[in-house]
């Protein structure tokens, strides 16, 4: 009997957190500033209206900021005000220190809140089917991107006991044809969860946003054409795999992004409560059911299990 005791007061606090998470006090959005990137589109361009519209200062970085994202930003949100678009390429160390100055030289009364990390990119395509520099690429707008900003606003962030959200998606867990973006969201994990524990000293929390398939809220996955595909692979791969089998996969992914919601406010909403909530959860899985059960097996059962059921899924 006694035995049993630390497993019933481990699931007595599992169902009294969200009972206090729900009675404590929102956070104040009036007079707090926040910095997003990739606000150009999809859940970041989504994310800087709501939290405009809450009553944060938002300085919403994009990659091209005379581009019609960017000009639709700051025509939603009404003007400029308390939403600044800033160029922003998170590969560039020159837009990130610039970015600060401009943060610093705008800061409201009660200081600088939160940085989300949203900006990322994402292609289809097989290990041996892509370039190195392809490689290089993701690592350093979806790695060290989300690394570089980090590092430059930690100071403000520890100043102000802050919040830092990080874009994840489940793919970190599994990989279906894209294992380069499975590759840097896992990195991005791993960087977070060393970053949450050492930041908790500081009054700082970190979270995790996990989103599903959400292809058709954002323009991160655009579909591919087996010929685009093919015009790109090396002679080494043309030698090995053929036209069909490239029209096979491309068939397979471009499903899979069909398939994807429409409703990004579903992961808006999850950022909102990460930066928001008295009480942030470490991850936000915001995903179907058929989703967290794929994550489920991948985190609980034997390699050999998962690799089982995706292989049966590639056959599919």
């Amino acid at each position: 009997m006694w035995a049993a005791a630390p497993v019933l007061l481990l699931l007595l606090l599992l169902l009294l957190l969200p009972l206090a998470r729900r009675r404590a006090a929102r956070l104040e959005p009036a007079g707090r500033a926040v910095l997003i990137t990739g606000c150009d589109s999809g859940f970041g361009h989504l994310l800087a209206l709501r939290l405009h519209r809450l009553g944060f200062t938002v300085f919403a970085g994009c990659l091209c900021p005379g581009g019609d994202g960017a000009r639709r930003l700051q025509r939603e949100a009404g003007g400029a005000g308390r939403l600044r678009v800033l160029r922003l390429d998170v590969t560039r160390a020159r837009d990130v220190r610039a970015a600060k100055e401009l943060v610093l030289s705008h800061l409201p009364e009660r200081g600088f809140w939160g940085l989300v990390n949203n900006a990322g990119i994402s292609t289809f395509g097989e290990t041996g089917w892509l370039p190195m520099e392809t490689y290089e690429k993701f690592a350093d707008v979806n790695i060290l991107g989300s690394i570089r900003t980090t590092l430059a606003f930690l100071p403000l962030l520890r100043k102000y006991k802050g919040r830092i959200v990080f874009m994840s998606s489940i793919i970190a867990y599994f990989t279906l044809g894209n294992g380069i973006y499975s590759m840097t969201k896992a990195a991005i994990e791993k960087f977070c969860d060393a970053l949450r524990l050492e930041m908790k000293k500081f009054g700082v929390q970190v979270c995790i946003i996990q989103p599903g398939n959400y292809a058709r809220s954002t323009k991160i996955q655009p579909p591919l054409s087996a010929e685009e595909i093919w015009s790109e692979l090396s002679e080494e791969e043309k030698a090995v795999y053929n036209k069909e089998y490239v029209q096979e996969r491309a068939n397979f992914f471009n499903s899979i992004l069909s398939e994807g919601s429409t409703n990004g406010s579903e992961v808006v909403d999850a950022m909102v409560d990460a930066l928001t909530s008295p009480a942030p959860k470490a991850r936000y899985m915001v995903a179907k059911l058929k989703e967290k059960a794929l994550v489920f097996v991948c985190a609980l059962f034997p390699t050999v299990v998962m690799d089982s059921v995706l292989s049966y899924a590639l056959s599919k």
